[in-house]
């Protein structure tokens, strides 16, 4: 493994939606930099399978980000697993509800806030103190290119991921002199099993979402997950508050 490989050497990152996706790549990112990971998800199986599948730096937890005690036991069952915490990175996602504001359910609005928005708040409250504790750290809430442009039927989703970048500019002014660095990560489209349910196969979604993107091709989520890397690591040392588009120049197009 070389030096670069080797960025989160004996970090401690709290990751939700780990199970799979742009969260599993993360997961399996941090373990290749040589991190231990609090691998995080709604599904059980899904991470204990996870978890077990990345060795004994990987803790498999489940976890409800809308709930406050299920994610303090989450936090704090991880944080003494390992015994610290440096790194928090929030990536659950409710499932995807389409609809404009006459036609989308409140509960529908409701879930998809309070998975991604209420979510990060709830983590943010119960990691921050320990990752303060351990001498301070980095925070990646994974938002979206639909923070910065509206796509069609989709504004609890649009409001969501753009609530997340501000909530992440706030957290990095109040906690700037704790030592903690926020920042948002705001992929175009990716190749995740949440993707794929919407096209028949990869090729099909490249094909149609590919050519809005200035690459021409949707991202894979382990690019994605190099990103993140990159903000937990002390690469980012001199970033906070801002928002790192990874998005194939979507939002540029």
């Amino acid at each position: 493994m070389t030096a670069s490989m080797s960025r989160l050497d004996g970090k401690v990152v709290f990751l939700t939606g780990a199970a799979s996706g742009i969260g599993a790549a993360i997961a399996r990112r941090c373990i290749d930099e040589s991190a231990s990971v609090i691998c995080a998800d709604q599904s059980p199986e899904g991470v204990l399978a996870l978890a077990q599948s990345l060795g004994p730096r990987a803790f498999g937890i489940q976890c409800d980000v809308t709930d406050n005690i299920s994610v303090g036991r989450a936090v704090g069952t991880g944080t003494r697993h390992f015994g610290r915490l440096d790194g928090l990175v929030h990536n659950a996602a409710a499932p995807s509800m389409d609809g404009t504001v006459i036609d989308l359910a409140e509960k529908q609005w409701r879930l998809e806030i309070d998975v991604i928005l209420t979510g990060a708040f709830l983590v943010g409250k119960h990691a921050l103190p320990a990752m303060i504790e351990g001498g301070g750290g980095s925070v990646v809430f994974i938002a979206s290119q639909f923070a910065h442009v509206a796509t069609a039927k989709a504004v609890a989703y649009c409001a969501a991921k753009a609530g997340l970048v501000h909530l992440a500019r706030a957290m990095a002014v109040d906690h700037a002199g704790d030592g903690i660095r926020v920042n948002s990560l705001s992929p175009g489209a990716v190749a995740t099993p949440r993707l794929l349910q919407r096209w028949p196969d990869l090729e099909a979604a490249n094909a149609g979402l590919g050519p809005a993107h200035l690459l021409g091709r949707i991202a894979k989520p382990d690019e994605i997950a190099a990103a993140a890397a990159f903000l937990l690591s002390s690469d980012a040392s001199f970033v906070t508050g801002t928002d790192l588009l990874a998005d194939g120049g979507y939002v540029t197009r």
